[in-house]
């Protein structure tokens, strides 16, 4: 496991810009406005305000990330406090299980990260011997640091608050509203945002608070989508007993000093 710093943090900075970047759009008129409900008469550019405002108003959320530029998968919930617990995987090179509460951070990597991560039996015994097994550290360590840094729901909700254009700058885009339809078995009306070679879709609750709830985007073949959910349900307390797990410091010396 080098210790690199994933790029979890500008995943999740990069899909929330969907909804920072429709903030600064003009508005354009809605082409059917039926089972919109009460958003039937509001345009492109207030539905996309109103689903920023109930995302920073969240204490807690579900994220769960993909993109067709790499196999990596992320999949966590979240809050204020920084704590999240979830998973991230990257297909053939394995996934992490992460549990963190205030400072302390737990990783639970599978076989085939192992593998993938130590060379020949290296891997092999890695694995075997950390089976079902969290490394167990803080955040005064810098490589459990830089993977728990995408827990601050904090900070996700200050990468989409929009910037303020400069006085020369004008809004070069335009909104619509596309047409009602279901997302994973909720009503949500898309907010379309087409720029050159780029659309960008948020998909908002009709019904009850307008949370954002899905946000794709298309740049040529390349795509990337964003899903929330679980808004304000609290990050799961449990944490793993001492007998399940190890601590992170056995990653500083032998054999994992590449781990």
């Amino acid at each position: 496991m080098p210790r690199r710093r994933p790029s979890l943090t500008a995943l999740a900075c990069g899909a929330a810009g969907l909804i920072a970047a429709a903030t600064c759009a003009a508005v354009a008129p809605a082409d059917d406005p039926d089972d919109e409900g009460d958003l039937a008469h509001k345009s492109a550019q207030q539905i996309s305000d109103e689903a920023l405002h109930a995302l920073l108003g969240a204490t807690s959320v579900r994220l769960r990330t993909e993109t067709s530029v790499d196999a990596t998968k992320l999949d966590l919930t979240l809050d204020r406090a920084g704590n999240c617990a979830g998973d991230i995987s990257n297909g053939e090179q394995g996934r992490v299980d992460l549990i963190k509460r205030g400072k302390d951070v737990w990783l639970k990597p599978d076989a085939a990260f192992w593998k993938s991560q130590l060379p020949g039996d290296e891997g092999t015994t890695a694995a075997r011997n950390y089976r079902d097994r969290f490394l167990h550290g803080t955040t005064d360590d810098s490589f459990l640091q830089s993977i728990a840094a995408a827990c601050d729901l904090t900070a996700f909700q200050k990468a989409v608050t929009p910037q303020s254009p400069a006085p020369d700058e004008s809004p070069a885009v335009t909104l619509s509203k596309g047409r009602p339809t279901t997302h994973e078995g909720t009503r949500v009306l898309p907010v379309v945002k087409k720029d050159g070679d780029a659309t960008q879709t948020v998909y908002v609750a009709i019904k009850g608070t307008h949370y954002p709830l899905k946000l794709a985007t298309r740049v040529d073949d390349e795509t990337s989508t964003v899903l929330l959910s679980d808004y304000d349900r609290p990050v799961s307390t449990h944490t793993p007993p001492p007998g399940q797990t190890v601590d992170v410091s056995v990653l500083e010396g032998g054999q994992n000093q590449s781990v």
